[in-house]
């Protein structure tokens, strides 16, 4: 299940709900990442993420099919925040479930080096020297760099 939107993410329900649709999963994984209070220039007042629709949501649709292509998963969830964020605030919420935790955990671990590096999202921290757009880090690229040879199932 994938969601886009800017509605602020209230990770503790969507952990119970996603738990319970879970059903006989062993493992439940999940990452909520969140609006960081500090960036390179100052302190971060407002974090804006803007997103093309259909090019993002497509582009996360196919990972998370990647995703069950590579684990044996049995649900997957995405929810991604966009527009205006303060510090604090859930940015993006991802859960894997399985059989066994390895899989549960490289499958939400995957989801989020695609999210960090290759998901068509705009990052503007706005701080008091000023507005800033924000590229993923050269350490985003290189920890998304083990997919591209690793295959499992």
């Amino acid at each position: 299940m994938l969601t886009v939107s800017d509605a602020p993410i209230d990770a503790p329900a969507l952990l119970k709900a996603f738990e319970e649709s879970a059903g006989a999963a062993g493992a439940i994984v999940t990452f909520s990442g969140l609006v960081r209070p500090s960036a390179s220039k100052g302190d971060v007042e407002t974090l804006y993420l803007q997103a093309y629709p259909a090019m993002t949501e497509s582009g996360i649709e196919a990972a998370m099919q990647e995703t069950q292509a590579r684990w044996s998963v049995s649900h997957l969830q995405v929810v991604h925040r966009t527009g205006e964020m303060k510090p604090g605030d859930t940015i993006v919420f991802v859960a894997a479930a399985s059989a066994h935790r390895r899989e549960a955990f490289e499958a939400a671990d995957f989801l989020m080096d695609y999210l960090k590096t290759r998901a068509v999202f705009w990052k503007r921290e706005d701080t008091a020297a000023g507005p800033q757009w924000i590229e993923p880090r050269a350490e985003d690229y290189e920890d998304a760099k083990r997919w591209d040879t690793a295959s499992k199932k």
